[in-house]
């Protein structure tokens, strides 16, 4: 999984496949941080197996996006930073990788111009559009396949537009793509 920061390059780290939340299941705030936040982002999926693709092909290696949220321990995540620790505990931990239903790519008219907004509690949080990214989706799948190779069922996060913020008991959290409402869950 991918997450894009303003860098010469994309950065990326990855999650395990127990940090998969889905299908409505609600997110239960672990115990090792008083500190959670959310991460909107476009989630594409991978349908075919791909090593040093080429950015002009990428577009043919996955064929289905959701939104999805990357949720980060901060408080773990400033910790690690500052001892010069890599920090995917504050990024990969259990269920810190909440993804929607997938609908086909083709769904949506331009994958380079798809709004995509977080609502918690009925509010507006978090909103963007792709055309906004700072690495578009093929370039983020051709660099990623310099280094790993991309398999079939691979979730890619493909970075989050401003507005990251907390999430805390009780909250309902809503993501979608355009207008159509692809993740519904709750914070217990």
């Amino acid at each position: 999984m991918e997450r894009t920061f303003q860098s010469t390059e994309p950065v990326i780290f990855m999650k395990p496949d127990t940090a998969l939340l889905k299908d409505g299941k609600p997110f239960f705030l672990p115990d090792f941080s008083d500190e959670i936040h959310y991460e909107t982002e476009l989630v594409v999926k991978i349908n075919r197996l791909g090593k040093n693709i080429g950015e002009r092909f990428a577009c043919r290696y996955y064929d289905q996006i959701t939104v999805g949220i990357d949720f980060t321990a901060r408080d773990l995540q400033r910790k690690q930073k500052e001892l010069g620790l890599p920090w995917e505990i504050a990024k990969g931990f259990d269920n810190s990788a909440a993804i929607g239903k997938f609908i086909s790519k083709n769904e949506v008219s331009d994958i380079r111009s798809i709004d995509l907004r977080l609502e918690i509690n009925d509010q507006t949080v978090q909103q963007g559009n792709t055309e906004d990214m700072i690495y578009s989706v093929d370039k983020i799948i051709a660099y990623i396949s310099r280094f790993f190779t991309l398999k079939i069922g691979d979730l890619i996060f493909t970075g989050t537009p401003a507005g990251i913020g907390p999430v805390a008991i009780d909250d309902h959290l809503q993501g979608y793509l355009d207008d159509r409402k692809l993740l519904d869950f709750r914070i217990k």
